[in-house]
C-alpha cells in the first residue's frame, strides 16, 4: 500500500517539485496550501506531469482548526514534509512579526495536531540562514549558528530548537534539510518558480530582467571580500533538492534514522557569485542582461557554500544537475510564461 505524505506549502516553489517527485516514487501525496505564493494551475500541471493528482486542500496552516479537520479527514499520514513559511529575507528584515508569527504558528499547530494523530515523522523546510555571516567555509551541519542577519533566519533557527526539543519530548521524528539557494525549474517547463509581485530570489530577477518584465536588475554590492566583489552562494537546482525531502522520507519510513533528530545541508558544495551566475546566464542562453551595481543589501552573508559529504553518505543523496542546467532550465520555464502570460514593462 502506498506510503502517505502530507505537503504543506505544496503548490509553491520547491513544495510543487517535490510533490512531483513523491508522486514519481509511489506516494500517495496530499497537499495543503493556502495559495499565497502560488495559484490553483499548478495543480493541473503537476498532474500533466506525473498523470497522477494529489489531494488538495486551500487551507492556512496557521488555522489549526483547518489542519485539525485535515489530519481528521485523511489520517493516517506516514510523514509531513512541512515548507508552509513567508520566506523573503529582505521583507523579513522590514516586517519582522509577520514572519514571526507566521512560520511559528504554523509549525507549532502541525506538531499539536501530528500527535493527536499519532503521526510521528516530520521532514523540516530550514535553510542556510541559520548559520548567519560564518567565519569558516564551507558550513558543515556542526557549524555554530551566529546571530541571524534577519527574522527569516530566526524563524528557521527557532524552528529547528522547536523541533529538536520535540523530539525529546514526545513521539516525534524529526529531519532538518537545511537548503542553501535553489534555481532552476522542471525540465517540462511546466512548473517554475513563479513570483507574485516583486521576485525574492536572484534566479527570477534575471530572467525577468532578461523577458523585459524587468528593466533592469540591481546587483547589491560588489565591494564584498570575495574575488570579484559580488556575495557568493551555493545554488542548487530545484529537483535535486526535490529529491533529497523522497530520501528523507525514505530514511524515515524505513526506520533508518540514527537519531531522533537529523539535520542535512542540501546544496552543491560549490560556491558561485552573482557576477558568475550572471555570466553563465548570458553564456549558456546567448542573452544579455542589463544589470547594474548597487549598495549591499541588509540582511546578506558575503558568501555561504556547503560541506554537503553527510548528505552524500548518510542520507545517500547527490546532486545531478549543475548551474548550466540551472540556468536554461530557468530561462526555458520564463520563455514558456511570456508566452502565456502578457508582459508589462511600465
Amino acid at each position: 500500500m502506498a506510503k502517505k505524505i502530507l505537503v504543506t506549502g505544496g503548490m509553491g516553489y520547491i513544495g510543487s517539485h517535490t510533490v512531483v517527485e513523491l508522486l514519481q516514487h509511489g506516494y500517495e501525496v496530499v497537499i495543503a496550501d493556502n495559495l499565497c505564493n502560488s495559484n490553483f494551475a499548478v495543480l493541473d500541471n503537476i498532474e500533466t506531469i506525473t498523470q497522477k493528482r494529489p489531494v488538495f486542500y486551500c487551507i492556512d496552516v496557521c488555522d489549526k482548526a483547518a489542519v485539525s479537520s485535515l489530519f481528521e479527514e485523511e489520517e493516517p499520514f506516514d510523514a509531513v514534509i512541512h515548507f508552509a513559511a513567508h520566506k523573503a529575507v529582505a521583507e523579513s528584515v522590514q516586517k519582522p512579526l509577520k514572519y514571526f508569527k507566521n512560520n511559528m504558528l504554523s509549525l507549532i499547530n502541525l506538531l499539536e495536531c501530528m500527535l493527536v494523530a499519532g503521526c510521528s515523522n516530520i521532514v523540516f523546510s530550514s535553510s542556510a540562514t541559520v548559520y548567519g555571516d560564518p567565519d569558516e567555509l564551507p558550513v558543515k551541519e556542526t557549524t555554530s549558528f551566529k546571530k541571524s542577519l534577519s527574522a527569516y533566519g530566526s524563524t528557521k533557527q527557532m524552528a529547528e530548537d522547536i523541533l529538536e526539543k520535540t523530539v525529546v519530548a514526545d513521539n516525534v521524528k524529526a529531519i532538518s534539510l537545511r537548503y542553501f539557494n535553489p534555481a532552476g525549474a522542471h525540465e517540462s517547463a511546466l512548473i517554475g518558480e513563479l513570483p507574485l509581485g516583486t521576485p525574492n530570489n536572484l534566479m527570477p530577477f534575471i530572467t525577468q530582467t532578461a523577458i523585459g518584465k524587468i528593466k533592469q536588475l540591481t546587483v547589491y554590492g560588489n565591494d564584498y571580500d570575495t574575488a570579484d566583489g559580488s556575495c557568493i552562494r551555493d545554488y542548487i537546482h530545484v529537483v535535486d533538492l526535490a529529491k533529497a525531502h523522497v530520501k528523507s522520507c525514505e530514511r524515515m519510513i524505513e526506520n533508518k534514522m540514527g537519531a531522533g533528530y537529523e539535520v542535512f545541508n542540501i546544496g552543491t558544495g560549490v560556491g558561485f557569485s552573482v557576477l558568475e551566475l550572471i555570466n553563465s546566464f548570458e553564456k549558456e542562453n546567448n542573452v544579455q542582461l542589463n544589470y547594474t551595481i548597487g549598495p549591499r543589501r541588509a540582511g546578506d552573508a558575503a558568501a555561504i557554500y556547503a560541506d554537503v559529504s553527510k548528505a552524500n553518505t548518510v542520507l545517500q543523496w547527490k546532486t545531478e544537475k549543475n548551474i548550466v542546467d540551472m540556468v536554461k532550465d530557468s530561462w526555458r520555464w520564463e520563455m514558456k510564461l511570456h508566452n502565456a502570460i502578457p508582459v508589462k514593462t511600465d
